[in-house]
């Protein structure tokens, strides 16, 4: 908004939280705050506010594609606002997170898990002061590639494809190539960087990458328990004492010993780390999740046949391409392998449209005279 000299009075809307929660400026303001965008005045109170160990919007590392900016919203706050919006979002609330379509209301999907990923990621952000736009960008992007069926999808893709599958790169080529038609999201270095590194081996770039990373196991251990109880595939007290003895006896205060154990031991310090004790009881009640959860045969009895399923796709579609939407077909035009652009295809797939094809390709239908 520009000013007309150093004497009119301008009023910007900032948001600037002063006492309360706004600030005017006006005739005393220089001429260069009065030019401030909202995008400009939001990236100072960044600066201002934030943590030193904060990323700053005003500091990213830029897009794939240099591109003009918002007047309005930052750059993560931008990327944020382009993946709830993407088709690959939407899809999520269809894939499994761990029970294959279970009977019930209440088990948690590949969105909801995002969902609380999300949410636990903001919270630790907010304590410390770090960036909360930046850490729910990548939450909110961090399972886009995830295939149909959960792991059992992502096993079956990268067995049967040369170039294989693992599902947080699957997650950054679907913003950088796969949505908008090819076009992509076009999304910060930071963002990507962090959907990239979010899993346990992960060494994501920002504090708020290091915050989803974790804040990743934190949702899956707590809903998945959860859901496991719920299924009758265990029980609170099945839970080994000395674990419950350090992180707490139900899934509510294993997530606020989890979030607040975090917080503490990062407050001041450019890392985002647990205590050893608790670091310790984390891994030691993820082993317990895959013993009793992950692997156990009642809960994982139909995996085998969604990796049938999967691999069938996946053929398939390499014996007829010409069967692919537009918009692959045009990767392929483009050079990209046969092979990735199937896996892209057949991957992106949610397990109700999955189940559909497969139905439609392979199962007879009765004739009607």
């Amino acid at each position: 908004m520009p000013a007309q000299n150093n004497y009119s009075r301008v009023i910007v809307w900032c948001a600037y939280i002063r006492n309360k929660g706004f600030c005017l400026i006006d005739e005393k303001t220089s001429e260069c705050e009065a030019d401030m965008t909202i995008r400009e005045s939001l990236e100072q109170y960044e600066k201002d506010y934030l943590s030193p160990y904060a990323s700053l919007s005003m500091n990213s590392k830029g897009r794939l594609k240099p591109e003009e900016q918002c007047d309005i919203r930052p750059v993560f706050q931008r990327d944020r606002d382009r993946i709830i919006h993407c088709k690959a979002f939407r899809r999520l609330k269809d894939k499994t997170q761990v029970f294959l379509t279970p009977e019930g209301d209440h088990y948690r999907t590949r969105l909801t898990h995002t969902l609380e990923v999300s949410q636990n990621a903001r919270t630790i952000a907010k304590a410390l002061k770090l960036n909360e736009e930046l850490v729910e960008a990548i939450a909110l992007g961090h399972d886009l590639g995830h295939t149909p069926f959960g792991h059992a999808g992502e096993r079956a893709l990268n067995r049967v494809c040369p170039f294989g599958f693992e599902h947080s790169e699957q997650s950054v080529r679907t913003v950088d190539r796969l949505e908008k038609k090819g076009r992509g999201l076009n999304l910060t270095y930071e963002v990507r960087d962090g959907i990239l590194n979010h899993q346990t081996i992960g060494k994501p770039h920002t504090l708020e990458g290091k915050i989803v990373r974790l804040s990743d196991k934190i949702a899956y251990i707590h809903h998945d328990m959860d859901d496991a109880v719920r299924a009758g595939i265990l029980k609170e007290t099945d839970v080994p004492a000395d674990i419950r003895e350090i992180l707490g006896s139900s899934p509510g205060e294993r997530l606020d010993h989890f979030i607040h154990d975090i917080v503490t031991n990062s407050m001041g310090k450019n890392d985002i780390i647990m205590s050893e004790p608790v670091a310790d009881a984390m891994k030691r009640i993820r082993q317990f999740m895959f013993d009793r959860v992950y692997q156990n045969p009642e809960a994982k009895s139909e995996e085998s046949k969604a990796e049938v399923l999967m691999e069938t796709l996946y053929l398939h579609y390499l014996k007829h391409v010409d069967e692919l939407p537009e918009e692959f077909l045009n990767l392929l035009s483009e050079g990209e392998p046969r092979e990735k652009v199937v896996c892209d295809y057949v991957g992106a797939m949610s397990d109700r449209f999955a189940i559909s094809v497969y139905e439609e390709i392979y199962i007879p239908k009765s004739w009607q005279i």
